[in-house]
């Protein structure tokens, strides 16, 4: 049925066949996009119309006219309709009548309304008071009645848009920076809102409304088709949902995809990504381009003469020389009169990086005569092109917008073929905060800053640049990433040993954060494997930096200054190796004066001794007094120590957490206990040693020792007396731990969201000689800790020391276990008792 027809049959039929038309519409697979949006506002028109026809003979004075996105035509499934009943001033009740024969009918479909009475006087008034109003009149479009009082009013409309678009403009820019702020970029959110977002359907109505200015205008190219996309995805999103939003959420990006026949959610969040990114450019230059018209109307009209003077009545900006063929103009970074990109290779590199060092956007037009014309680079690169390139990564957060400009033409991906693999690829994973491209690039701007520390800032940057290019390839990204990085670097120029460093950095980028935050430093075997991989100080000087930008770019629960001192710790350690210095036996190292007054206060009450201290340096020889029985005082330290991602105080460093130093006699379920009672406490475990501790000649017992870092996960940290006799109940079996702890999560049920991955338990290979390592990795949540302590003290294994660390909703833990004798678990026990803690997680 054509959409005519669809029309007709809802004007005869009332709302019911409006009703019927629009859900044979909505359900028919064969339409959709634009042609279902155009078929549904006809069909929309058609049956208001019908409405309006019935309820008034008049058809001079009054008119009912569509606004916002239904006067554009653009009808979701679920979208509301945007109306205004416009009249002539005439008896305020007929209208009030009239309205009410209009609104009820389309309230009674359950259908969203926002209307309004107006005469268009009132129509401008609240225009010039509300930017929204005169945004969504912008669009107005005639649907019944007086089409010369729509029409007047359009006029109206526009004239005054036109004749306010010095300051009505600042003012649309205002809010499109707050809503961004406040919403944030569509083209990074896992979860993005196709409409609010920075470079979503508001963005884009808004360039239309600066077009309507005449002040400036948007970039046409792709602008069109990124818009009917969105509108796309959001139309699949209404259908999938059977709601009228805009927000793409996790659970629902599967179904969306296959509503769209599109592989899957990573395909959906591309497109949704590629799209954000077109209008959000445009947005960019729009703006510039907007900044710039005012600014020029804002001089005096006699300097504008002066100005103008010999050049025709066109102004002449002046141009500074930023680089070869690169001159300054007009706040942008142009090509000069000179330049000849067809014969100047090197071009597109120089003026980017002349861009960068100038914090400078690098203009649009510049950039697209440059993917026009520019000649492709020889390969090997030219050394000038390499050091440009080095320079452009170099220049610090002005690379981003820079690189989105050549990103925008296709430049980037003609200079790196590599690049199409990661351009706009998703991360699903809640502690990267970037796509991986915008990640590669603002790990190069974190590394800019660490340049100083190294020998080769080159390789560092182009480290930063490549090191998670294998993400668009299947398998281990380290693995195929190293690949991808020796045929680059030899693509661009750099020389075999250069190009062994640049694969060592990509493949090992992970090694030195996930060594120091899930391994056990003082084992010797820890730090010669981490040695062997790097191979030389100069490399793993590089390979410390780049962690650190790695992390930074990732986002704040990557980095901290926890990690990073565990980071550091690795790091001198490794060194030593590297520079031969003699390294200590494979044995536990004595206990320090305050460990063995622990030990023997615990030895002699027969109960658990605690003592905290806040660090933020490594302990101390000297240690404060423990809690005990026969001593209640308490140390004292921060109430509320920072967490590893809160920013410093201006009063001195950032805490470390805090050191809770723990003896107890010798017993079974003494890990599940402890680690039970911090859950109850709210507490945070970071790191996690047990040991025994040698007592004095003369005391009697044994005593295992506990040495952890923790901090409070919000508000204060609890009282030593608390934390102490909790634990005396715990180990003595009379205090229900899981019970509490299950109360509490029942009192708050978690938020329902996306099913998480299963966990996962491996035992690392050769990763020590003194235990087995038994990898967890799983979704966090209160009390895992204590569950997998459980499941091991239910193994039969000892826990020599463990490793916590939590990664977004991740927790990566690895324990070091050995028999009751001390010595690692064989092959079949260890593999015995990893099935048998991945199923305990499993329940």
């Amino acid at each position: 049925m054509t959409s005519t027809g669809v029309t007709d049959e809802a004007e005869d039929s009332g709302p019911g066949g409006y009703a019927a038309a629009r859900l044979r519409l909505l359900t028919e697979g064969a339409r959709s996009g634009p042609p279902r949006r155009r078929a549904l506002a006809e069909l929309t028109d058609g049956w208001l119309a019908g409405l309006f026809g019935a309820a008034t003979e008049e058809h001079t004075g009054i008119s009912l006219v569509a606004v916002g996105g239904y006067g554009r035509g653009e009808l979701s499934p679920r979208s509301d309709l945007d109306l205004l009943l416009l009249h002539d001033g005439r008896d305020d009740k007929a209208v009030a009548a009239l309205a009410d024969r209009l609104w009820y009918p389309v309230w009674d479909l359950g259908i969203d309304l926002d209307h309004s009475v107006r005469t268009p006087q009132q129509a401008r008034k609240t225009a010039a008071q509300d930017l929204k109003v005169h945004l969504g009149l912008l669009d107005a479009r005639h649907l019944a009645g007086d089409l010369g009082l729509t029409a007047s009013l359009r006029t109206a409309v526009l004239a005054d848009w036109r004749n306010q678009a010095p300051k009505r403009l600042p003012e649309l820019r205002d809010l499109c920076a707050e809503r961004a702020e406040r919403q944030g970029e569509l083209q990074f959110l896992l979860e993005p809102d196709l409409k609010e977002a920075r470079g979503g359907l508001r963005d884009a109505t808004a360039l239309r409304a600066v077009a309507a200015s005449w002040l400036a205008d948007a970039p046409r190219e792709g602008l069109a088709e990124a818009r009917r996309r969105l509108l796309d995805v959001r139309d699949a999103l209404h259908l999938a949902t059977g709601r009228a939003t805009d927000r793409l959420a996790l659970q629902e990006q599967d179904q969306v995809a296959a509503e769209l026949g599109l592989l899957d959610a990573d395909a959906l969040l591309r497109q949704v990504y590629e799209a954000a990114r077109v209008i959000s450019y445009a947005g960019d230059v729009t703006w510039r381009e907007v900044g710039r018209v005012l600014r020029s109307r804002s001089v005096r009209p006699r300097l504008r003469a002066m100005m103008n003077g010999r050049n025709g009545g066109k102004p002449v900006a002046e141009r500074s020389p930023l680089a070869e063929g690169v001159v300054e103009q007009d706040g942008e970074a142009v090509l000069a009169r000179t330049a000849r990109p067809e014969r100047d290779p090197v071009l597109p590199l120089r003026a980017a990086a002349a861009a960068a060092q100038a914090g400078l956007p690098l203009s649009r037009h510049a950039v697209r005569r440059l993917a026009a014309t520019a000649r492709p680079l020889p390969t090997p690169w030219p050394a000038e092109a390499r050091e440009q390139l080095v320079t452009l990564l170099g220049s610090g957060r002005p690379t981003v917008q820079v690189w989105e400009a050549l990103e925008a033409e296709g430049l980037v991906t003609r200079l790196l073929p590599d690049w199409e693999r990661v351009r706009c690829r998703p991360q699903r994973n809640a502690v990267h905060l970037w796509t991986v491209d915008r990640h590669l690039i603002e790990t190069a701007v974190r590394a800019a800053g660490f340049t100083r520390r190294v020998h080769r800032p080159d390789l560092l940057l182009i480290a930063a640049l490549l090191h998670d290019i294998g993400k668009g390839w299947p398998g281990d990204h380290s693995v195929a990433g190293e690949t991808i990085a020796r045929d680059v670097a030899a693509r661009i120029g750099f020389d075999g040993a250069d190009t062994a460093v640049l694969a060592t950095l990509v493949r090992h980028h992970l090694l030195l954060v996930e060594t120091a935050t899930r391994r056990d430093l003082d084992d010797p075997a820890t730090v010669r494997a981490v040695a062997q991989a790097v191979g030389t100080e100069h490399t793993l000087e590089l390979l410390h930096a780049l962690t650190e930008a790695d992390a930074l770019a990732t986002g704040p629960a990557a980095w901290s200054s926890w990690r990073g001192s565990l980071v550091a710790d690795l790091v001198k350690r490794v060194s030593g190796v590297l520079a031969g210095e003699p390294q200590p036996e494979a044995e536990t190292a004595a206990p320090t004066a305050e460990q063995e007054r622990l030990a023997v206060e615990a030895s002699r009450t027969g109960g658990p001794v605690l003592a905290l201290r806040a660090q933020t340096e490594p302990p101390a020889d000297s240690a404060p007094a423990p809690s005990s029985p026969s001593s209640p005082s308490f140390p004292s330290f921060p109430s509320s120590p920072s967490s590893p991602s809160s920013p410093s105080s201006a009063d001195g460093p950032e805490p470390l957490g805090v050191e809770l130093l723990i003896a107890v006699p010798d017993q079974a379920g003494v890990l599940p206990a402890v680690a039970g009672v911090l859950a109850m406490h709210r507490l945070t475990v970071r790191t996690a040693e047990l040991r025994s501790v040698p007592l004095p000649d003369g005391v009697e017992g044994s005593v295992l020792l506990l040495d952890w870092r923790v901090a409070a996960q919000y508000g204060s940290l609890p009282q030593a007396a608390r934390l102490r006799a909790d634990l005396v109940r715990a180990l003595d079996g009379t205090l229900d731990i899981a019970a509490r702890l299950a109360e509490r999560d029942a009192a708050h049920p978690r938020r329902r969201g996306v099913e998480p991955p299963p966990p996962r338990v491996t035992v690392a290979p050769a990763a020590s000689r003194l235990a087995t390592v038994i990898e967890v990795r799983a979704q966090d949540a209160p009390g895992l800790l204590f569950r997998l302590g459980r499941a091991l003290e239910a193994a039969g294994v000892r826990v020599r020391s463990a490793h916590v660390s939590t990664l977004g909703a991740n927790a990566v833990d690895a324990f070091y276990v050995t028999r009751g004798e001390g010595t690692p678990l064989p092959g079949d026990e260890a593999a015995s008792v990893a099935r048998g803690l991945e199923e305990s997680l499993r329940t």
